[in-house]
């Protein structure tokens, strides 16, 4: 903390004791004041516990999370960028797309998937598909859920996304895209 009149007082003492000097430097010191908050806040912006709204949004689409709906509430868009920073070097995989869905929806996860590591020549004939499943999309729409999930699945894998029994997304263009429900 600094104290009340900390830029009067690093003055030369002869300099305060001129009351009118002092009110002038005062006037400085009351524009410094918010310009030293700002500079103190620096290393709390890139924190989504602590930043601005604003900033959250912005951090959102600074780690590719552009599903990220702008009417979400400042909470649950602090949730979801936070877990999506935290599973991003695990994005598109099994764990990473299993963290993701634990964490939006606030419960179990399933994700099964055809990509594995085979032998030359042992590879099924179609690895590239997912199915994802979880009893609830937590906070979030359905659309919102499946707009998010959507962003995490990689642009080659045929992905299904279940809540339940109901499919609320496919990538396939089957009609059931983020946003069509």
């Amino acid at each position: 903390m600094r104290p009340p009149q900390w830029l009067v007082t690093q003055m030369p003492t002869g300099m305060l004791d001129d009351d009118f000097f002092v009110r002038f430097l005062s006037i400085f010191q009351h524009g410094a004041d918010s310009l030293a908050e700002g500079a103190d806040n620096l290393e709390h912006l890139g924190d989504v516990t602590v930043a601005p709204d604003a900033m959250v949004r912005w951090l959102a689409g600074w780690i590719g999370l552009d599903g990220l709906d702008p009417s979400l509430p400042g909470r649950a868009a602090r949730t979801v960028v936070r877990a999506s920073a935290q599973t991003l070097a695990w994005r598109g995989t099994r764990h990473g797309l299993t963290r993701t869905l634990e964490v939006l929806s606030g419960g179990p996860a399933e994700v099964v998937d055809g990509g594995g590591v085979w032998l030359e020549g042992e590879a099924p004939p179609d690895p590239a598909w997912v199915r994802m499943t979880v009893s609830a999309t937590g906070w979030l729409s359905e659309p919102d859920f499946a707009a998010v999930v959507a962003d995490e699945v990689p642009a080659h894998v045929r992905a299904q996304l279940w809540v339940g029994d109901r499919m609320i997304w496919t990538s396939d263009g089957g009609g059931h895209g983020p946003g069509s429900h």
